[in-house]
């Protein structure tokens, strides 16, 4: 016959209270030497089960993120860039860009973090449970386009209008014709003044017509990417290959 204290370990497992059944047999030991009353026990056992329960959640917001890695602040050598403002990109892990709506905008050559600080950011947002999601640009227009021929575009549009940050990596790597340019503004429009976007581009923002194939499509969409937004240019060296680099110097310096 099952004793109680099977029977609660059962319920245990059954209930899926993983972090109450694994601390059960301490916090039993604690109340019998007189260590922890019983309602000190319960209360503890629930807060282990409850932060068990957190971190599950944040790992789940990170997860469905779609990050191509996990890149955080501290990963990021400053020192490289010096073009950046360390502080103003340290404050947007605070978030409070998103209570006022604003947008991010990353502008630079290829390698030189853009991608990094953007997936940083969402990093930081994901771990507050913030709905955020990654896309490369050429990935999201061939979804809004595959949506528009299936007549679920409306239905696709308000899946990435709905996350409070959306980050679009590498917009103007490859230009996009008159569709993908119209769908592209649909959504911007859809989120503009409601979330916060955060876009990565490779072109400054006077060649934005050559990227949407329209002057007037583009300035569209910047009239609403530009209203409340913080515009980051960084002028230096890849650093993706910074290691490269000075793996050369030091190979140099050996010879000479």
């Amino acid at each position: 016959m099952a004793t109680p204290y099977n029977k609660l370990i059962n319920n245990l497992e059954t209930v899926k209270l993983d972090k109450m059944r694994e601390g059960l047999d301490s916090y039993i030991t604690f109340i019998n030497d007189g260590k922890k009353t019983v309602i000190e026990a319960l209360y503890e056992l629930t807060n282990l089960e409850m932060d068990l329960r957190e971190k599950r959640a944040i790992n789940a917001c990170v997860r469905t993120a779609n990050f191509p890695y996990i890149k955080t602040f501290q990963d990021f050598d400053f020192s490289y860039q010096p073009s950046i403002k360390k502080e103003q990109i340290l404050d947007f892990q605070q978030l409070r860009f998103l209570e006022q709506k604003e947008n991010i905008i990353f502008i630079g050559t290829p390698g030189v973090g853009k991608t990094h600080l953007s997936v940083s950011i969402g990093e930081a947002a994901a771990r507050n449970r913030v709905s955020t999601y990654f896309i490369n640009c050429n990935d999201l227009v061939l979804q809004l386009k595959r949506a528009h021929m299936e007549n679920r575009l409306e239905t696709r549009l308000k899946h990435f209008a709905k996350y409070k940050i959306l980050i679009i990596d590498e917009v103007g790597f490859l230009p996009l014709d008159l569709e993908s340019s119209n769908l592209f503004f649909q959504l911007i429009a859809k989120r503009y003044e409601k979330h916060s976007t955060i876009l990565t581009t490779n072109k400054p923002l006077s060649k934005w017509g050559e990227i949407f194939g329209d002057p007037v499509l583009a300035n569209a969409i910047l009239d609403r990417v530009l209203h409340h937004s913080h515009v980051i240019n960084i002028t230096g060296r890849s650093y993706r290959i910074k290691d490269k680099l000075v793996m050369i110097e030091e190979e140099g310096d050996a010879i000479n």
